[in-house]
């Protein structure tokens, strides 16, 4: 999916939600625990009851990997279910030296090989460029750059000053040689709302992926104050908040009434810019 493909779906849906789908068999309704394999079970209940009010969904693939075979299967047919009109996201947060991040790549992105393609796939700029450009080889494929985290200890490393910068700083900075906002994203954490502005100066035409609304806490207005382009440039991802909003058998409707209130101030927002 091009960027502008990713924005048209927007402006269709006059939404920019993701809906993350860390799914764990403690925490699915446990009357699901009767099908064969529950977790797809509630993974398709989720996207059947959401496709129409989100434009990203985004397995976390630790939540799969945890499971062995059981689990990448059940990761691969999940990324078969989701339309192929809403961008897909593999948060795997990956990164290591050349070869081994090819071979990561290969995972996410090659469905000959794995009968997997992602839209995009987390990576992790620790290690530098060979790191990440094995991911940008493919076409029409993301590279989704960890900058600013939504966690407790993002702090011990990305706000310590590298010369006249932060590490996040450094990192948006150094990495936009490698690819350009055609093909490159940046993990902002929600709870982060003013360091918006800081991000959007250094990267103001880049799509950001922002993780932290909703049980993490995050405020989507101030989010989006400080975060919104000409061509909305965020992906707001809500996971806990709308796919465990139940854990009764009406979970579906439940996730539904969840997003829908998130798409609703999505709505709002974008025909406030001006964007629908």
């Amino acid at each position: 999916m091009t960027k502008q493909q990713l924005f048209e779906q927007i402006q269709k849906k006059r939404s920019f939600l993701c809906v993350g789908l860390d799914s764990s068999l403690d925490k699915i309704p446990q009357h699901l625990l009767r099908y064969e394999n529950p977790i797809l079970e509630f993974n398709k209940q989720i996207i059947d009851a959401t496709k129409d009010l989100c434009v990203a969904y985004k397995p976390n693939t630790a939540f799969y990997e945890c499971y062995g075979k059981k689990g990448w299967e059940t990761l691969t047919e999940t990324w078969k279910y989701i339309p192929n009109d809403i961008f897909s996201i593999a948060d795997a947060k990956r990164g290591d030296i050349g070869n081994t991040s090819a071979m990561y790549a290969e995972t996410f992105f090659n469905e000959v090989s794995s009968e997997m393609s992602f839209d995009s796939v987390t990576v992790a700029p620790y290690m530098g460029s060979d790191s990440v450009s094995p991911f940008l080889t493919f076409k029409d494929k993301w590279v989704i750059l960890l900058a600013l985290t939504s966690n407790a200890g993002h702090a011990d490393f990305q706000l310590q000053e590298v010369g006249e910068d932060r590490l996040f700083e450094k990192v948006i900075k150094i990495s936009q040689t490698w690819a350009t906002d055609e093909q490159m994203m940046y993990v902002v954490g929600a709870t982060r709302g003013a360091a918006f502005g800081d991000v959007r100066k250094l990267a103001p035409d880049h799509f950001l992926l922002v993780p932290g609304v909703g049980a993490q806490g995050g405020d989507l207005g101030e989010v989006c104050k400080y975060g919104l382009n000409s061509q909305c440039g965020l992906l707001i991802n809500s996971s806990r908040g709308i796919i465990y909003a139940s854990q009764g058998e009406d979970f579906a409707e439940r996730a539904r009434e969840e997003a829908l209130k998130l798409k609703e101030e999505m709505e709002q927002i974008l025909v406030k810019a001006g964007l629908v």
